[in-house]
Parts: C-alpha cells; structure tokens; sequence
C-alpha cells in the first residue's frame, strides 16, 4: 500500500469530460451551423445582387431596343416621303407654296423639329419648322444621302446651328449644369449643345441632279421621349413598394431628358454623371452594369454608350431603379433568419444539456471511485447498478477491474523490485539510442539542406544562362560599333570577357550541381507573336554572327495564357538551338497561327532550321534533363525546362527533324479564356 500511495495522483477528469461533451454537444448549433447559415447567406447575397444587375440589364436592353425603333422609325418615315410620288409631283409642279406645305403636314405628322430639302451645294430649297437657307453638308448622314443611300444616326449640333435652323430650338437647348455629389468637376456653367435623331433620305429629281431630304428631332428637354421609356421598362407593379425607376438620355456625361427628380417635382435636368460611370462607358465604350451614384441616391444602374454618325461616343442612355428598398429586404431577410437560428438555438440548448448531464454523472461517480482507490482504498467501488448502454457497463467493468487489483497488489509488490531493474537497463540503451536517433537526425537534415540548396542554385544557374549570352553578344555589337577605337579599352574588353566566361563556367558547374525546381509565375494574357516579335532583340546578336535569315509567317488572332518571361525562355532556348544547329548561316523560320488540338482552340508557334538535323535516336532524348550534343556550351536543361514551361500550361511542345535537312519546333498552347 506504501508504494501505491506513493504514486502520483489520478488527475480528476470530470471537468475536462463535461467540456468535451458539452463542447460535442453544443459545437454543431454555435459554430458549424452558423459557419454554414453564414456561407449560406453570403451565397445568396451574391444571388441576390446578381439578380438585380440581370433585371437592369434586361431593362437597359428593352430601353435600348425602343430608342433603336424611334431611330430606325424616322429614317425609314424619312426615305418613304422621299421616295413618296406625292413629293416628286410637287417637285415637278416647282411650286414652292405647295412645297412648303406638304413639308410642314409631314414634319408635324412626324413629330420633327424640322424638315427641309438641301441640294449638294448645301442650299436649302425648301423646309419647314425652319427658315435657314444654307447648311452644311459634311455631316456623314447628309453626305450618304447625297451620295444615294439613305441614313441616320444621333448627331450633336452646336448651339449656333440650332440657333440658325430655329431659335426655338437653341434655347430648348440650353440648360444651366447642376453640381451633385460625386459628379465632374467641371469649370463649364451650361450645357448650350443638342442631341438630336438626325436622318436624310435621297431625292432623285433628275437624271444627274440629286437631293437630300433632311429631318430631325432635338432630344434635349424632350420629356414624353423619356417618360415614355420609363413606362415602358418600369411598368406598374414592375419594382417592389418604396422602389422606383427611372430613365436618362444623356450628352456627353449631362443629363439632357430625365425623370430623375433633384428634389420634390423638379427633374435633374444639367445634373451630370459621376466619374466611375464617365470613365467607364464614355472613356472606354463599356456598358456599366452595377449601383451608382444617381444624382442623390444610389441606384442600381445600367449605362450605355450612343455613337454618332462619326463613330465617337456623343452621349448614353440610362436605366435603373432605387437601391435601397432591395437591400432593405435583403437585410431583413439576413435579419429574420438570424433570429429564428437564435430562437431555435435557446429552445435546443437545455434539451442538449440535459442529455450531456445523463453521460457525465456517472463519470464523475467513477472518478470519484477511482480518487478513493488512489488514495489507498483498494475497496472501494462503484455501485452503479447495471445498465444496457454504454456507460453503466464501464461501470460495471470497472468494479471488476479492482477487485482484480485488489487481488493482484501482492503480485505487484514482488515484480516491482525486477521492473525497477528492467526499467534501468532499457533507460540506459534508450539513451543511447536516443544519441545515436540525434546524430542520424543531424545527418538527414543537413542532407535536405544541401538538396534544397542544390535545386535554388541549379535554378538561379540556368536563369543566369540567357543574361549572359544578351552580355555576350551586346560586347560583341559594341565593338563592332565602335570599330578601330576599341583598342583604347583592349584591356577593359579583354577583362569583360574573362569575367563573363568566368561566370558561364560557374553556371555550369551550379547547373551539373543539381536539377532545376519549377518556379510558377504569374499569368497573363498575351498575343504570341508579338512576344516573338519582342523576343528577336535578345538573340540578334547569335543570328548575325552565324549569318543567319530570318523568315516570318504570322497569322494568328488568339491569344494566349502565360507568363510572358516564361514563353520567352522557351522562344529564346529554341531560337538558340536553331542558330547552333547553322553554325554556317542558313534559315531561320518563325510561325505563328491558329490551331485546334482535340477540339481545343489553341495557337501554334513554330521555330524551324536548315540546319544539320538530327537522328531519330537523338530526337527521342533531346526532352531528356541534361541530356546535349554540345558538350563544350550546352547544359542539356534548356529543352527540358521549356517542355515543363508549356506543359504547365497546358500546351505540348514537339520536334520532327531530318539529318542534313533541319529540324522544326512545334509548341501548341490553348487558347485564353
């Protein structure tokens, strides 16, 4: 009993149970369910906003589809009264009166802000809702219909040309800019420009002799245009309570037809854009898809660009609705779920404890049983009456267990003496196991440094290899350039070239050290031939000195994704060995076109040469780590490191080559997507 009391006390692991159950029972409704409902909800916030950009950008389309039809409409309303029979009777009886007058019935059965016909010299010889009497003509769409084909498009006018077709017009035209939050910082007070619809229509009146019917329609201020659009996208019932849509026609990045309101009743007419959204779609032409900054509130919004009849961008059409009745929503929803996981949550709580107190009583009355036993009672027990789960046959199990130790506490007592021995026998040859284990240990992670050092240097080694042969042939273009006056630095010269030649052998031997690691770089998309075209500067200098001609055959219009030092490297190492492969001069032939590989789009670059060739024994190792023919200049790892590069990508690199003919390079690389 002396040398149990001895012993150290049994640690009580009952705090330490209940936790862990506690923790088990209570770990998936605190943690793992919220992590998921949290995943869960971000998911579906994403959904959700993604939604909204797909409703606007549908609304952008049927706005876009409406303004198209209102342009189409008035050109082809233009060609029919040009090409009408009523209007060539007229012109025959030269009536101007009657002329007139049927221009005028057209334009107000139109809806144009004016009408009127021009011959090629820009005079006008009949209008209505105008009395200007000479034009201009190098407009594209008066100078299309002149030339016999009809046309329109959106033109901007100034406002002296406005001012010369109708005074009216001008003024309708002028609007005072408003500054808003997040809008251009502009030096400009008014916007004095028009946006109109501009269509003409050829009138052959003769053989030889051709005019112009010319119409249009100022958008500045033109309020049931807009307002039409609006219905038209946003119909009754089309947002939820509290939204609200709207529309805009804009010139340049002002806001010149809008139901957006800048306060109660009055709509943001000379209000501007902000700069994401100007830089975005009049900077770049791209639709604009996302919220934005309306004037006073965030919208989300959807942008386009008008082009003008010269193909520049004169303005953009707008559609979107309020923001915040959308996140609102969204945020109740987050907020209701939270609630009821809460709610659900406090309710299930008890009912998880109460199971956990029905394990971990029992352990505590065997914990407390076990304490007794330590404290050298080997009588004591449990006392837990025999259950079916698991727990009560622990219990019983262990009762069991110390009667047994009761009885067998002599037995220990005259094995312990011998253990004590045993044990100070295995000690010492554990320790000196334990030395012999360091010591081993020592030599194996020295060994994994000096293979980690080995693959960083062998990899620096051969990226060394490129810079040099660049150093090489730079010195040697120097000199020629310089021409007799490179003997004044013979010296300097001289020593250059030991130092590189110096540097090449220590390349070497770091590159027969140990095999190259993979370096993964970053990838972009890129147009190979200009890459190939790119790479030329760094090996000129290797073909002029073999006197070597460079063939090009580019005919590609993909591009591809890879690093762009890496595509290179593997241009460089096999331009390199085309050049060696003609040490005599010859031909070099660099291709680039579009390929398909296993239904794959994909792009082919191909270096070949006129060279010596290569048999088939040799062609099937030249893939081969450190595998060459050059013995003198070559480490073998150019053609392996550059089959790894495009591998990597993806791509295949392959050779076919004739003894005496040449060899050719194919590297196929899936196309960007």
């Amino acid at each position: 009993m002396a040398d149990l009391q001895h012993q150290p006390k049994v640690v009580s692991p009952v705090r330490s149970v209940r936790v862990k159950l506690l923790a088990i029972a209570l770990l998936p409704t605190l943690v793992i369910l919220p992590l998921l409902l949290g995943v869960t909800m971000v998911r579906w916030g994403a959904k959700f906003d993604s939604l909204l950009i797909s409703k606007v950008h549908g609304d952008l389309t049927i706005a876009h589809q409406y303004l198209s039809t209102i342009l189409e409409n008035t050109g082809e309303r233009i060609e029919s009264i040009a090409t009408s029979a009523r209007l060539q009777d007229v012109l025959q009886d030269d009536t101007a009166t009657q002329l007139g007058g049927y221009l005028e019935e057209s334009r107000e059965k139109l809806g144009l802000d004016f009408l009127f016909i021009i011959d090629p010299e820009g005079r006008v010889t009949a209008s209505a809702g105008t009395e200007v009497s000479r034009v201009r003509v190098n407009w594209p769409v008066r100078a299309k219909a002149l030339q016999g084909k009809a046309a329109y498009a959106f033109d901007i006018f100034s406002n002296d040309e406005l001012g010369e077709i109708s005074a009216a017009l001008a003024q309708r035209a002028r609007l005072e800019l408003v500054k808003t939050p997040n809008s251009g910082q502009s030096e400009q007070l008014w916007e004095t420009r028009g946006l109109a619809i501009h269509a003409a229509s050829p009138i052959d009146v003769s053989p030889g002799r051709r005019l112009a019917l010319v119409g249009g329609k100022l958008l500045n201020q033109n309020l049931d245009f807009i307002d039409t659009i609006n219905d038209l996208v946003y119909k009754e019932a089309s947002l939820p309570e509290g939204s609200q849509g709207t529309a805009t026609l804009f010139l340049d990045d002002v806001r010149i037809s809008t139901n957006v309101r800048l306060f109660e009743g009055k709509r943001a007419l000379g209000t501007q854009v902000s700069n994401a959204v100007r830089t975005a779609v009049l900077g770049e032409g791209r639709v604009w898809l996302d919220s934005a900054f309306v004037v006073n509130d965030w919208y989300v919004s959807a942008y386009e660009p008008l082009v003008d009849s010269y193909g520049s961008r004169a303005g953009m059409l707008y559609v979107g609705f309020l923001e915040a009745p959308f996140a609102r929503a969204k945020y109740e929803t987050v907020a209701a779920v939270i609630i009821a996981f809460l709610a659900i949550t406090l309710m299930s709580i008890p009912v998880f404890l109460r199971w956990a107190r029905s394990i971990f009583k029992p352990l505590e009355r065997m914990t407390e049983t076990i304490a007794r036993v330590d404290e050298g009672d080997l009588g004591a027990r449990t006392g837990l009456p025999a259950t079916h789960d698991e727990i009560g046959q622990v219990a019983v199990h262990l009762d069991d267990l110390l009667q047994r130790l009761q009885e067998r506490e002599g037995e220990l007592r005259a094995w312990n003496e011998e253990l004590n021995v045993r044990v100070d026998e295995r000690t010492r040859e554990l320790q000196l196991a334990n030395h012999q284990l360091e010591a081993t240990t020592k030599q194996l992670v020295i060994s994994e440094k000096l293979a980690t050092v080995g693959e960083i240097t062998a990899g620096v080694a051969h990226e060394i290899n490129n810079p040099i042969a660049v150093i090489q042939g730079n010195l040697e273009v120097a000199r020629y350039l310089i021409g007799e006056k490179a003997d004044l630095a013979k010296i300097e010269f001289r020593l250059i070239d030991e130092q590189v030649e110096r540097i090449s052998r220590i390349v070497t031997k770091l590159l027969q050290f140990a095999r190259p690691e993979e370096f993964a770089g970053y990838v972009e998309r890129h147009d190979p031939a200009h890459i190939m075209t790119d790479t030329m500067p760094l090996v000129q200098h290797v073909l002029n000195r073999s006197g070597i001609n460079v063939v090009r055959d580019d005919n590609v219009s993909r591009l591809v994704l890879m690093n762009r030092t890496e595509l290179q490297q593997v241009l460089v190492n096999l331009i390199v060995n085309a050049a060696h492969a003609m040490p005599h001069g010859g031909t070099l032939g660099l291709g680039c076109h579009d390929a398909e590989r296993d239904e794959r789009a994909g792009v082919v670059l191909t270096v070949s040469d006129t060279g010596i060739g290569m048999d088939q024994e040799v062609l099937a190792r030249i893939f081969e780590p450190f595998f060459t023919t050059k013995r003198q200049e070559g480490t073998g790892l150019g053609l392996s490191v550059s089959q790894m590069l495009v591998i990597r990508q993806g791509g295949i690199i392959s050779a076919d080559s004739t003894p005496g003919t040449g060899t050719i390079f194919t590297v196929w690389l899936p196309e960007a997507q």
